[in-house]
């Protein structure tokens, strides 16, 4: 029986799982995406494992929901920063968090109302598929901004983006409406190859991409910060910033919510997703 739970940070869905006792296969892809499937199994959108290093407060590696290795995930960093203090009581400082990701060292605080996340600095804002093109960290991501964004063709179009990117693992697109400057977004992720209720990362990068266009203005500085507020489907985020150069930004802090939802025990030997041809 593997042990796991169930989070979400605005309707990006996980399952997090202790893996510091080495468990837990990150290369069993047909396990993964059983985990994952809506229909057959728990439902996530990836699998977060918390795993031990010497270093730091703990690893975070991120798997996507078709199996791969993930880059840099936002939503799930607030999540398992979330898991790592109320459910394994493992964080000595709720102020003082350092943890490793694939994109290097993060760090975070625990709020009343969510996770503080700091996010790795971005230094060149560019383009790729004729779009707005940026990282957070490893993570792409392209920015186009709309009109009607409730009623846009989020998946069809970013899939078409998806096809014709250099990337064989594609490119996350995001879709942006600037409304009376809040931004209402709508991310399609790489590796879930689907529209997902929110991406910390892609709110990331259209809080850096607005700012860098002058869609948010001169700011008042709040804590020596710009900020930006970001209304996705599943939820609200703030992203707090530094500009330090005429592409480059720094001080990069990603809030919102980390929600537990539930705990379970999945049977291992247990799969069975039917495959059509």
């Amino acid at each position: 029986m593997i042990p796991y739970y169930k989070y979400h940070g605005a309707g990006n869905d996980f399952v997090i799982v202790d893996n510091r006792g080495k468990t837990f296969d990150r290369n069993d892809v047909d396990l993964i995406q059983t985990l994952c499937h809506r229909r057959f199994g728990v439902g996530a959108d990836g699998i977060l494992l918390l795993e031990d290093h010497p270093d730091y407060d703990f690893e975070m590696v991120y798997i996507n929901s078709d199996g791969s290795i993930g880059s840099m995930c936002g939503n799930g960093g607030r999540c398992i920063v979330h898991f790592a203090h109320n459910i394994l009581g493992i964080i000595p400082d709720v102020n003082n968090i350092r943890f490793l990701a694939v994109d290097g060292e993060h760090e975070a605080k625990i709020l009343e109302n969510g996770v503080k996340l700091k996010m790795q600095d971005v230094n060149e804002i560019g383009k790729r598929n004729g779009l707005t093109f940026l990282k957070s960290g490893t993570t792409p991501h392209n920015i186009q901004f709309v009109v009607n964004i409730e009623s846009f063709p989020v998946v069809d179009e970013a899939r078409k983006i998806k096809a014709k990117d250099d990337d064989p693992k594609g490119v996350n697109v995001n879709y942006v409406e600037n409304k009376n400057g809040i931004f209402y977004v709508r991310t399609y992720e790489r590796g879930v190859e689907d529209e997902t209720l929110a991406c910390g990362t892609g709110a990331t990068c259209v809080a850096i991409a607005a700012h860098d266009e002058g869609l948010l203005g001169d700011l008042p500085a709040q804590a020596g910060n710009n900020f930006c507020k970001i209304k996705m489907p599943g939820g609200d985020m703030r992203i707090d910033f530094e500009r330090t150069g005429d592409k480059s930004y720094k001080n990069i802090w990603l809030t919102g919510p980390a929600i537990y939802v539930f705990k379970g025990e999945w049977n291992e030997g247990e799969r069975y997703i039917p495959r059509f041809f």
